[in-house]
């Protein structure tokens, strides 16, 4: 992994994290922009990173979703429309 990835990672997790400990949930994209003033590169590589962590996120509470609905002997969700998720900037 280059370091330009492995930089672009690490604030990508830290940001994430930050958004729950500050309760803002578009913090990502906050930060994004002060990236993209700064160098574009970097910036693309954030929200690549974040991207990948948001999208492991909805399938992770998707699965959880379901492996909870079996269990509990209850309908299972549908799988949410693509629209839901179209220009959010995932």
């Amino acid at each position: 992994m280059s370091t330009l990835q492995e930089m672009a990672d690490k604030l990508a997790d830290d940001v994430l994290a930050a958004e729950i400990e500050l309760g803002d949930d578009r913090l990502y994209e906050k930060v994004s922009q002060v990236l993209l003033a700064a160098s574009p590169t970097f910036q693309e590589a954030y929200m690549t990173s974040i991207r990948v962590r948001l999208a492991e996120r909805r399938g992770r509470e998707y699965l959880e979703a379901l492996l909870a609905a079996k269990r509990g002997g209850t309908v299972a969700p549908d799988v949410p429309p693509v629209e839901e998720f179209t220009g959010s900037g995932h």
